[in-house]
C-alpha cells in the first residue's frame, strides 16, 4: 500500500486527505441524522397532553426546546401562540430555518470532496503522461523503466480519486436525499400542532389518537360487561 501511494506522487496527499475527511463526515452525518434524534415519534403528542393538562410550564418549554430539533420548532411556536395562527405559523418558520441549517451542515463539504477528487486524479494523469514524455525526449523508447513510473503515477492518481469520488458522491445524494424526508416530517408534525390550537378541524395527532383508541375500547368492554350482567340476572329471574 506504501508503494503504490508513493508511485503516484504528491498527488496523493491531497486525495487521502479528502477521503479521510469525507469518511469523517459520513460517519457524523449518519448519527446525526437519524429520526429519531430529528423528529421523535410522539413529540407533538407530548405537547398536546400538556396543554390539555395545563402543565406547560417553562420547564417543559425548556425540555421540549432541548429535545430534540422538531421540539425546538414547536418551542419557537407555542411562544407566540397566544398572538394568533400567523404569528406561531412564522416564528416556527424562522426556528426551521436554523434547523434545516444544521441538517445541511457538511452536505456542501462533502459534494466539493466528490466533485474535486476526480480532478485531482486527473491532473495527476496529466503530470504522469507529461514525466512519460519528458522521459522520451530525453532518453527515447528504448528504456521501459524510464517510461513505467510516469504511466504508473498517470493511473494510479485516477483510480484513487475516482475511488474517493464514487462513494461520497453516493452518500452525498442519499444525505440530501435524508435531509429532504426529515423537513417534509418536521413541516407536518409542527402544522399538526398550529392546527390543533388555531383550527376547528379534527387533527390527527400521535399519541393522542392511542389514549383515545384505548379509552373507547375500555368504554365497549365495560358496557360489553353490564349487559353481560343484566342478561345473566334476568335469565335467572325467568328461571325462578
Amino acid at each position: 500500500m506504501v508503494e503504490i501511494v508513493v508511485a503516484g506522487g504528491w498527488l496523493m496527499l491531497p486525495i487521502i486527505l479528502c477521503s479521510i475527511l469525507a469518511i469523517a463526515i459520513v460517519i457524523e452525518r449518519f448519527w446525526t441524522l437519524s429520526a429519531y434524534r430529528i423528529a421523535p415519534r410522539y413529540a407533538v403528542g407530548q405537547v398536546w397532553t400538556w396543554i390539555k393538562n395545563n402543565e406547560l410550564d417553562a420547564n417543559r418549554m425548556r425540555e421540549l426546546r432541548q429535545s430534540s430539533p422538531l421540539g425546538q420548532i414547536l418551542a419557537a411556536g407555542l411562544l407566540q401562540a397566544r398572538q394568533g395562527r400567523e404569528q406561531m405559523a412564522e416564528a416556527i418558520q424562522h426556528s426551521a430555518a436554523g434547523v434545516i441549517h444544521d441538517l445541511e451542515r457538511y452536505l456542501s463539504t462533502l459534494g466539493t470532496i466528490a466533485a474535486i477528487t476526480p480532478l485531482l486524479g486527473l491532473l495527476g494523469t496529466v503530470l504522469g503522461m507529461i514525466r512519460v514524455f519528458s522521459a522520451i525526449m530525453i532518453q527515447g523508447t528504448g528504456d521501459p523503466t524510464a517510461l513505467a513510473g510516469g504511466i504508473s503515477e498517470a493511473l494510479i492518481t485516477t483510480a484513487a480519486g475516482l475511488s474517493v469520488a464514487i462513494p461520497a458522491y453516493a452518500f452525498h445524494r442519499y444525505f440530501v436525499r435524508q435531509v429532504d424526508s426529515l423537513i417534509l416530517v418536521l413541516e407536518q408534525e409542527s402544522a399538526k400542532l398550529v392546527d390543533a390550537l388555531h383550527s376547528d378541524r379534527k387533527v390527527d395527532i400521535k399519541g393522542q389518537a392511542d389514549a383515545k383508541g384505548q379509552a373507547d375500547a375500555k368504554g365497549q368492554a365495560d358496557a360489553q360487561g353490564q349487559a353481560d350482567a343484566k342478561g345473566k340476572a334476568d335469565a335467572k329471574e325467568s328461571n325462578l
